[in-house]
C-alpha cells in the first residue's frame, strides 16, 4: 500500500533529474542527434489522435534472422537507454492541416486533429500518411529532422473493432516467468521471435470479415512500454498480422529494470480500451487476451460497463493457468450483457467458434491457413 501511495512521487522527483540529464549532456556535447519516434495514429470522421516521441538516436539497426545473440542484446539495451528529448516543438502536416506541438517532460508528442471540414470521400481511405518535423536545434551540426507516421481512419461502415493483447497472446513471450522472458527479451529479435500457431490465419480472417470485402480495424493494447515499438511492429510485418493502432505504456522502471517490461496492475489497458468504446459509440468489439495477467477481469469489467458493446472475449489459456475458477458462472453473467466468452487451449479453438458466430469467412480462414500453416488441420 505504501509502495503505491509513493510510486507517483518517486515519478515526479525523477523527472527534474531526466530533464537535467538530458541538459548536462547537450551542454557537453554528449547528446545524440535527435530522432523523431512517431506511433500510428487513428480517429474517425470528426477527429484524430497522434503521439509520438522525440528521443537519441542510438542507431537501431534493422534486424536480421542471423544476428548473433550479441546484436540482439545491445539492441535491446539500446532500446531502454535513449534519452528522450522534453520541450522541443514537432510540426505535423495532416490531410493539409498543420500543427505544433511541444514534447512533454518523457519526450513524448501528442496532437488532435479535427478533420470534420474534410470530405468523406477521402477519409474513406482507411490509412493515411502524415509528416512531422522537429523545429528545434538541439545538437552542433544537427541535419533536418523529419518522419513519415500513418493513420487508421474508423468509418462509421466497419462495424466491428478488434482488440487484443500482445505478450502471450499473439507474441510467445513467458511474461509470467520471469528467467524465460529475459532470454527471449535478449537473445532473440522480431525476426527470430514466435508468434502462436495460427495467429496470422485467424487474425487476418478477423479483419476481413464474413465477406471478403471488410477491412475491420485491429487495436493491440498492451502493458509492454513504448521503448519495445520498433521490435513490435518490425515483429508483426514479419509475420503478415494486421497492421493495426499499438498503445502502450510509458516506461515506468528505469534501464536496470527492463526485465520488468510488461508488468504492473495492467490497469492502463482497461483505460484505453474504455477510450475506444467511448470514441467509436457504434462498433461492436471483440476482445482477444491470455489468461496469464488480468485481461479476464479487465475485459469482463469492460463488457459489464459496456453492456451490448462487446460481442466475444476470446481468452488463450497459458499453461494450467485459468484466471477464473468458474467458467460455467462468468459465462451466465456476461450473457446477461450479450457477451460471450471462450477460453481456449488453441487459436483453432477461436477461429471455430469465429467461424459459427458468422465473424470470419471459412474461404479467408483456410486461405491463410495453407499459407502460414500447411501443417494444422483446417475446417
Amino acid at each position: 500500500m505504501i509502495k503505491k501511495i509513493l510510486k507517483p512521487v518517486y515519478r515526479n522527483i525523477k523527472k527534474p533529474f531526466k530533464k537535467l540529464r538530458v541538459f548536462l549532456k547537450q551542454k557537453a556535447g554528449w547528446l545524440g542527434i535527435p530522432k523523431i519516434l512517431p506511433y500510428r495514429g487513428f480517429g474517425d470522421n470528426s477527429g484524430v489522435f497522434i503521439k509520438g516521441m522525440v528521443i537519441e538516436d542510438k542507431g537501431l539497426a534493422e534486424p536480421a534472422d542471423r544476428h548473433r545473440v550479441w546484436h540482439n542484446t545491445l539492441a535491446m539495451i539500446k532500446r531502454f537507454a535513449s534519452d528522450e528529448i522534453p520541450g522541443v516543438r514537432i510540426r505535423a502536416d495532416f490531410l493539409g492541416i498543420s500543427q505544433i506541438s511541444e514534447t512533454d517532460e518523457d519526450g513524448f508528442f501528442s496532437f488532435h486533429f479535427d478533420v470534420s471540414g474534410i470530405s468523406d470521400t477521402v477519409l474513406k481511405k482507411h490509412w493515411h500518411t502524415v509528416e512531422f518535423e522537429l523545429l528545434d536545434t538541439v545538437v552542433d551540426d544537427q541535419p533536418e529532422t523529419t518522419a513519415t507516421g500513418t493513420v487508421r481512419i474508423v468509418s462509421p461502415e466497419e462495424e466491428r473493432i478488434i482488440v487484443s493483447d500482445i505478450d502471450d497472446t499473439i507474441l510467445i513471450s513467458h511474461a509470467t516467468q520471469t528467467v524465460r522472458k529475459l532470454r527471449l527479451m535478449l537473445f532473440k529479435n522480431a525476426l527470430t521471435r514466435l508468434p502462436f500457431k495460427g495467429i496470422t490465419a485467424f487474425y487476418r480472417a478477423l479483419e476481413k470479415g464474413d465477406d471478403k470485402n471488410s477491412h475491420y480495424p485491429f487495436f493491440y493494447v498492451s502493458s509492454s512500454e513504448w521503448n519495445l515499438y520498433d521490435l513490435l511492429v518490425n515483429f508483426f510485418g514479419h509475420n503478415d498480422i494486421p497492421r493495426g493502432v499499438f498503445m502502450l505504456r510509458k516506461l515506468e522502471s528505469s534501464i536496470y529494470k527492463f526485465w520488468k517490461s510488461g508488468q504492473g496492475s495492467h490497469e492502463h489497458k482497461y483505460d484505453k480500451i474504455k477510450f475506444l468504446l467511448l470514441f467509436y459509440k457504434t462498433q461492436k468489439f471483440i476482445l482477444i487476451g491470455d489468461s496469464g495477467q488480468k485481461d479476464p477481469q479487465i475485459y469482463d469489467r469492460l463488457a459489464h460497463d459496456f453492456p451490448g458493446r462487446i460481442e466475444t472475449i476470446y481468452i488463450r489459456k497459458i499453461g494450467s493457468k485459468s484466471y477464473f475458477k468458474n467458467i460455467e458462472q462468468v459465462n451466465s453473467r456476461l450473457e446477461k450483457v450479450n457477451t460471450s466468452y471462450l477460453q481456449v487451449e488453441d487459436t483453432w479453438e477461436a477461429a471455430r467458434h469465429a467461424l459459427e458466430n458468422g465473424y470470419i469467412n471459412r474461404e479467408v480462414i483456410e486461405e491463410f491457413s495453407r499459407e502460414k500453416d500447411p501443417d494444422l488441420v483446417t475446417f
